[in-house]
């Protein structure tokens, strides 16, 4: 993988998810090279991505990340996260979150919910976020026309995890 396209992962601990998840968030709207040139500090000011500890943060944390250097200054990208994490920790209690991801009957069905329980996750978050975890997601080809533009970066990743074998779509 090049630096600036992040690879198919197998998540195994919550930190896994609310990564993937953060990326998206903080890659919308800007050059995915923007982000990946400084996402060691987006991990080390989102605590590794604990969701515990992230989904405790309060207005002196938010202030904190959006202080690091290399961090988008974007308050709402940075509140997205908090809720975020809040939210995979209430779904893991509440039946586990891999259960979660693997209750819902169809790819639409899931990307649904994501999308309503989930801040800045909309239609291109929702699969960017569960190709990168492995969860099923339709073909890039036939699910993107959906979605304005012409997202190389996204058709980049995609062939990418292909190549390596790694690709989720069906």
């Amino acid at each position: 993988m090049t630096p600036t396209i992040p690879d198919v992962i197998t998540p195994r601990t919550l930190a896994d998810y609310l990564e993937v998840m953060t990326r998206a968030v903080f890659q919308a709207g800007v050059t995915w090279k923007q982000i990946a040139e400084h996402w060691e500090a987006y991990r080390t000011a989102f605590a590794g991505f604990d969701a515990e500890r992230v989904a405790r943060y309060g207005e002196a944390e938010v202030e904190r990340v959006l202080a690091t250097p290399g961090i988008l200054r974007s308050p709402r990208k940075v509140q997205a996260t908090i809720r975020n994490a809040r939210t995979l920790l209430e779904i893991d209690r509440e039946r586990g979150f891999v259960q979660y991801l693997r209750s819902f009957p169809s790819y639409a069905a899931l990307a649904k919910d994501v999308k309503k329980r989930f801040a800045f996750m909309g239609e291109m978050n929702a699969w960017y976020f569960l190709f990168r975890v492995g969860e099923p997601v339709p073909r890039f080809e036939s699910w993107v026309p959906s979605i304005p533009g012409t997202h190389p970066r996204m058709r980049e990743m995609v062939e990418l995890a292909r190549a390596a074998g790694r690709s989720p779509e069906h």
